[in-house]
């Protein structure tokens, strides 16, 4: 299991959504909410397509680094 640490990367792309095909959209970029309880366990807080931000396994993401215009409009959107 890959482990995402907030430091790291603030955007995760989803690998993975077969038991979440409504909330997680496979291939698209998410947002990282640092929750160090979470991270601790092998989670993953991230906003999903509700808008809300919801815990997932890691397992379901890979970090990313974006560019920093990407970033701020990454940023801007949520």
């Amino acid at each position: 299991m890959q482990e995402i640490k907030q430091n790291l990367s603030e955007f995760v792309v989803c690998i993975n959504n077969s038991d979440y095909p409504v909330s997680l959209e496979l291939h698209k970029i998410y947002r990282v909410i640092a929750d160090k309880d979470v991270e601790d366990e092998g989670d993953i807080r991230i906003i999903d397509e509700s808008g809300d931000d919801y815990i997932y396994s890691s397992s379901y993401f890979v970090p990313i680094q974006v560019p920093q215009t990407v970033e701020e409009s990454l940023l801007r959107a949520s």
